[in-house]
Order: structure tokens, then C-alpha cells, then sequence
């Protein structure tokens, strides 16, 4: 018997063409992922935004990540028109700052510990900043894929964990 004979043969998962926006949240759910504050002073005044469908590491050269943004954002336009955009990968701790900056009709800033580096925002004790400028847009269904240019960066790592989010929850590191 094969290896994936042998697999298949000890599994009880079945393959389902439930592809309900339901369904794949829960499934996308299962891949841990950082989670990144986008954060600009623009000409309509302060923007800022979470997003945990970010990727590091789309390019080296260029210095390239990614973001997907959906369709409908009102925050996405201010923050394209910014010169530059400060993103924040979150570290412990920082999980209702991450929901602030999702929520809806609030001053998303309040109360919020920034550093403001040119129009580039900050959430301070994050675990990595990133001063980064749009690079390009490519349409992906209800979303748009931004990559983002690398033009600075600042590694807090040492200092702060990285937050997590998995299975709609926030969740730290544990170190062994």
C-alpha cells in the first residue's frame, strides 16, 4: 500500500462543493494568520483599518507584501490616496485594538498609542512596523489584492510576540 493509500484510507473527512461565504469563512478560519493595522494621516483626516488577510514576504525585490481589501471598504480609498501607509502587525495583547480599528462608526483612533512617522501611522508595542507605499491593485473577486511597497521598516519581535488570529479569535505565541 502506498503513503496516500494508506492516508486515505484513515480519514473520515469528505470533500463538500459547500463553497457558502458561511462555509469558507469557517474554513479560511483554520489557517492562522498575523493580523495588521493599515494606518494613515490622510486629507480626510485619520483612516486606519485591520486586516488578517495579509502576506510578508510576496517579494524581496522589490520589498513587496500583500493585502485584500474588500470591494466595498470606505476606508480603502482615504488610505490609497495617502503617500505612505504604516502597518502594524499586532502583538499580544492587541486584539480589541484590532476589532476598534474593524468597527464601524467610531473614532477608531480613540484612545489608541500611535507614533505618527509623515502621513505613516503606528500602533505602538506591535511586533513589527512596516512604512510601506501602494505598489499595485489587482481585482480578486469581492475583494481588491494591494501589494505594497517595503520603504522602511522597524522589527519589535524581540520585544513583542506577534498576535494571532485563528478560528475568528485572537491568540498569542506560547514559546516552548
Amino acid at each position: 500500500m502506498t503513503t496516500l493509500q494508506a492516508h486515505e484510507t484513515h480519514t473520515t473527512a469528505q470533500l463538500s462543493n459547500d463553497v457558502s461565504p458561511l462555509s469558507l469563512r469557517s474554513a479560511f478560519g483554520q489557517f492562522p494568520s498575523g493580523v495588521a493595522a493599515l494606518a494613515a494621516s490622510t486629507d480626510r483626516g485619520l483612516a486606519g483599518m485591520a486586516a488578517s488577510s495579509f502576506t510578508v514576504g510576496v517579494s524581496l525585490d522589490p520589498p513587496l507584501v500583500a493585502v485584500a481589501i474588500q470591494n466595498n471598504s470606505e476606508t480603502w480609498p482615504a488610505l490609497r490616496d495617502s503617500d505612505s501607509i504604516g502597518i502594524s502587525i499586532l502583538g499580544e495583547g492587541q486584539g480589541p485594538i484590532a476589532r476598534q480599528l474593524a468597527a464601524k462608526g467610531i473614532d477608531r483612533f480613540e484612545d489608541l498609542d500611535l507614533e505618527v512617522h509623515g502621513p505613516s501611522i503606528f500602533i505602538n508595542h506591535a511586533a513589527l512596523w512596516l512604512d510601506t507605499t501602494v505598489y499595485a491593485e489587482y481585482p480578486a473577486g469581492d475583494h481588491v489584492m494591494v501589494l505594497l511597497q517595503v520603504n522602511n521598516l522597524a522589527d519589535f519581535t524581540n520585544i513583542h510576540d506577534p498576535l494571532v488570529f485563528h478560528k475568528s479569535q485572537f491568540r498569542n505565541l506560547e514559546s516552548n
